[in-house]
């Protein structure tokens, strides 16, 4: 069943959370999932970045989103929080030359975990769904959108890029970091953790240290994956340019992207609004590679707008 009728605005208190849940969307893939507000309004499928668990999507913006007529549906990732992890070993010359190149021998691809996705809204009975990714997740919903048309009522794509390797490039002064060994233990994680959190992070909205060290505890709480990080980026680092197939689209979209980003430079958000027909593009002052707090409201208002022009007589 369909659901793309909009509702009013909740009561916070009236929002409904479940428990952690599992849907297993292939032999050898079972998700962790979550759902925000009540099944009866809006799909909007959250799907988050690079070695991030679901709870990056904060539960105070997804209970935003509900309270904005969305029934909110955030998950973690294969490889990723209480995912299944996939047991293929990615070396770091294998990522370094991914990352000269573009080639190389990925475990899984972009299409795989788009194909979790849509898995995911197979086993909640949802047919279409509104989709929102950021970074990684940008690039898995731009796939999804591309793959699976129908199933894909609207568009919002945070912080990413098209795939092409002269846009939406990383800041090679980053790569040293993320793909250097880390020592095991949680005081080792949520030091790493907070460490790239401040050179990706946004430098107009800084983060005080003690929430992004709660972060990093709640982060490997849930469980991390060093090997399954490797096999992420390198799905990311060999994904095919989507330009051409971004410019059969003709869905809603809305592409925000920071100005002060240093993970996935501002020209990827350029090329994706560009690519996309009738795209809105926003960009944000003094924003990096991360969702800052005090731009909740205005995130909420432009995805809420962007769904709304997928309904019968929207813009």
């Amino acid at each position: 069943m369909s659901r793309t009728s909009s509702t009013a605005p909740q009561d916070p208190s009236a929002v409904r959370v479940s428990e952690e849940l599992f849907a297993p969307v292939s032999p050898s893939v079972e998700i962790c999932y979550q759902t925000f507000g009540s099944d009866d309004d809006d799909p909007l499928l959250l799907v988050m970045g690079l070695g991030g668990p679901m709870i990056w999507w904060d539960d105070d913006f997804c209970t935003r989103l509900a309270e904005a007529g969305f029934f909110v549906i955030r998950y973690d990732n294969r490889d990723t929080g209480r995912s299944s992890r996939i047991g293929q070993r990615v070396t770091r010359a294998q990522l370094v030359r991914a990352f000269t190149t573009g080639r190389g021998s990925a475990p899984y691809a972009v299409s795989d975990l788009a194909a979790d996705g849509l898995a995911l809204l197979d086993h909640l009975g949802i047919d279409a769904a509104h989709v929102a990714g950021i970074s990684m997740g940008g690039m898995i919903a731009q796939t999804m959108a591309i793959e699976a048309p129908s199933r894909v009522l609207s568009l919002t794509s945070i912080m990413s890029t098209t795939g092409r390797r002269t846009v939406g490039w990383q800041s090679p002064a980053l790569l040293p970091t993320l793909i250097a060994p880390r020592r095991g233990g949680k005081e080792a994680y949520v030091s790493t953790n907070s460490m790239v959190w401040g050179l990706i992070g946004s430098p107009d909205f800084p983060v005080e240290a003690d929430v992004l060290r709660k972060r990093g505890e709640d982060t490997f709480d849930r469980g991390v994956s060093a090997s399954g990080v490797l096999r992420q980026m390198m799905a990311i680092l060999t994904q095919p340019n989507r330009t051409l197939r971004l410019r059969t689209l003709h869905l809603p979209t809305l592409v925000i992207h920071g100005l002060a980003d240093k993970m996935v430079h501002v020209s990827g958000g350029r090329a994706t609004a560009s690519a996309i027909p009738g795209a809105e593009l926003v960009l944000v002052d003094g924003m990096g590679h991360d969702l800052p707090t005090e731009l909740y409201d205005s995130f909420v208002e432009g995805i809420r707008r962007t769904a709304d022009r997928a309904r019968p007589g929207g813009a």
